[in-house]
Formats: C-alpha cells, sequence, structure tokens
C-alpha cells in the first residue's frame, strides 16, 4: 500500500470521490502544511493556521496508479483558483499535492507540466507540489460526510456534481461502477 495527499478545496468533496475508486483502501479527511500541531476546524477555518483541508489516500498500486489519482484530482476541481474552490475561499481551500517521495513530486510535476502543454485549463494552473508534512486527522463528524448526509444542500449542490463527472468519465475505475 502506497499514501497520497492531496488538498483540493472542501475535504468532504475530496473524500467522496477518492473513496469511490477501486484500489482505494482509505480516504480520510484531514489537516495539513500549517503551523500548529493538533488543529481543530474552528482554527483552520480562519484561514490563520496555514493548514488545508486535505485527504490522506491509502491505495494499492496494483489497483490504482499515482497517475491515475493525480487524473481524477484535477478533474473534480478547478486547480487554477488560488485558496479558492466555488465560494469556498481561504488558504484552507488551496490546491496542493502533497508528496510522499521524489516519484510523486516528479510524476506530479510532469503531470502538471501535460496538462499545461495540453491547454487543458483556460488559466494557469496554481497548484502547489510540497513535501508531505504532518497530517492531523479531521473530527469524525467530518469522515465520511458526503455518504451521511447527501440530502444536505452543499451536497447535493457542490459534491453531486463531482460525484457525477467521476461516474462519467471514469466508470471503469470506480469500485462498483456506476454511483
Amino acid at each position: 500500500m502506497e499514501t497520497a495527499i492531496f488538498a483540493g478545496g472542501c475535504f468532504w468533496c475530496t473524500e467522496a470521490v477518492f473513496q469511490r475508486l477501486k484500489g482505494v483502501e482509505s480516504a480520510v479527511p484531514g489537516y495539513t502544511g500549517g503551523t500548529i500541531k493538533n488543529p481543530a476546524y474552528r482554527e483552520i477555518c480562519t484561514g490563520r493556521t496555514g493548514h488545508a483541508e486535505a485527504i490522506k489516500i491509502t491505495f494499492d498500486p496494483s489497483q490504482v496508479s499515482y497517475t491515475e489519482l493525480l487524473e481524477v484530482f484535477f478533474a473534480t476541481h478547478d486547480p487554477t483558483t488560488l485558496n479558492r474552490q466555488g465560494n469556498d475561499v481561504g488558504t484552507q481551500y488551496r490546491s496542493e499535492i502533497f508528496y510522499t517521495n521524489d516519484k510523486q513530486k516528479e510524476l506530479a510535476e510532469q503531470f502538471i507540466a501535460l496538462l499545461e502543454k495540453q491547454g487543458i485549463f483556460a488559466s494557469p494552473i496554481v497548484t502547489a507540489i510540497s513535501e508531505e508534512k504532518p497530517f492531523y486527522l479531521a473530527e469524525e463528524e467530518h469522515h465520511n460526510y458526503y455518504n451521511d448526509h447527501q440530502q444536505q444542500p452543499y451536497c447535493q449542490v457542490i459534491i453531486n456534481p463531482k460525484i457525477k463527472k467521476l461516474n462519467t468519465y471514469f466508470s471503469k475505475k470506480l469500485q462498483y461502477g456506476t454511483l
């Protein structure tokens, strides 16, 4: 098993997307990249701790490659908006890849360069690539949020379109077919 850490805006969204992929054993929400130990959600929301809402993915590379995870990551959030995903604004919602080894760093750099070369996005990609930093699990109420609260307006308006995109473009990579 290997680990990948992605920050792509609200961790409810990224968790919901990645936990549906074949080969992903777990996708857990948390905080990383900041300046204090063991931050709480209320502190993260201020934007003063420097942490990003992120997910830590444990995956089986024989079933899903790191490059495939990158593909899903870039397809399911906007990597061109600095410190923002839709209406979520602040450094805690930044787009950032926290690599756990040199190969992940290299693959992330190559993937971004390919996206830029192909002009996939109308604006430049602002996703940062940083070395892994301490990862602090989010409070329990943030775990499995989408699955437990699909009727919430945030889930219906913000997360459902990401799941629909996942179903449309990555159906063969899903654990249970389209969801």
